[in-house]
């Protein structure tokens, strides 16, 4: 089973411009896929925190709901943009969440004007960063969904 390592960013540019500032930030290349849907973006380059290789795969966010029911609703409704990031060769947890905190970090000091969530296997909420505010990383496990939004609302944009 693979893990998953997700930053949403709540930007209101394209995929496609959030795709070519991430690989400037990232010093990353643009990867052509056939299989890539027309609004989904591939990068790859060297990790930050190890010898290894990442795929970045930026796309909509289509975990979040437009107009989600009070129990349904999730941190990550508010944040368009879903920047999954994937660390090649063998499967490692811990390095590949690791090199995904990295990855917020180097957004955050690069674009502090955007919010995002750092979300670990699409049911933990990792960190969050408001601009103005900070990045807060969570103690506890939480889910970035309803039973937890007490832990994340102040965190989050758009609850």
């Amino acid at each position: 089973m693979s893990t998953s390592d997700n930053v949403f960013l709540a930007s209101d540019e394209s995929v496609a411009r959030v795709a070519e500032w991430l690989a400037a930030v990232l010093d990353l290349q643009a990867v052509a896929d056939p299989e890539l849907k027309q609004d989904e973006r591939l990068l790859r380059g060297s990790a930050r925190t190890s010898e290894r290789e990442i795929g970045l795969l930026v796309a909509p966010n289509n975990y979040g709901e437009v107009d989600p029911e009070p129990d349904e609703i999730s941190a990550l409704d508010s944040y368009p943009i879903d920047v999954n990031l994937r660390l090649f060769g063998r499967k490692d947890e811990r390095l590949q969440l690791r090199e995904t905190q990295a990855l917020l970090d180097a957004l955050v000091a690069a674009r502090p004007e955007i919010p995002m969530l750092l979300v670990h296997n699409l049911d933990t909420l990792i960190a969050a960063h408001l601009p103005g505010v900070g990045t807060h990383t969570f103690a506890d496990l939480i889910s970035p969904d309803a039973p937890d939004i007490e832990a994340w609302r102040p965190w989050a944009i758009g609850t």
